[in-house]
């Protein structure tokens, strides 16, 4: 039975064999210089593509840097308005408590002396009921 098998094997592959020596020979031959020259383009628009990404990248950068400027220069000019304002408003505030106390430092023309401090009298609170709970249950 191995003895049929061998022979059908090797009756199927001198079949087979004229076909493949067929594409074999309709397949062009190797061209060292056309893969040569495709390998050189792909790396010059490898090369094209990664300088495209690289100046939007700095680009992107240069705005994020234009306008980082722009708001610290703004964040700059509100604390500088914010600071007046506090300025402002504590002085206005200074000048009120002065005034105060110069009106409340005049002199009396007629001194009267205070009254004695007189001590309330003490009352003794009302006797209080004892206070009762309910019962835990």
């Amino acid at each position: 039975m191995t003895i049929k098998l061998n022979t059908a094997a090797m009756s199927t592959l001198l079949l087979l064999l004229p076909a493949t020596v067929l594409r074999a020979a309709d397949d062009p031959p190797a061209d060292t210089t056309l893969a040569a020259d495709q390998a050189k383009a792909l790396g010059e628009t490898v090369k094209h593509d990664t300088k495209i990404v690289v100046d939007a990248a700095k680009q992107g950068a240069e705005q994020a840097a234009a306008t980082a400027k722009q708001v610290a220069h703004e964040v700059v000019v509100a604390t500088k308005e914010g600071a007046q304002e506090v300025a402002s408003t504590a002085k206005n505030g200074s000048e009120k408590v002065k005034a105060a106390v110069q009106k409340d430092a005049k002199p009396a023309k007629n001194p009267t002396p205070a009254p004695p401090a007189t001590v309330p009298p003490t009352t003794v609170p009302p006797e209080e009921k004892p206070r009762t709970y309910p019962a835990p249950r």
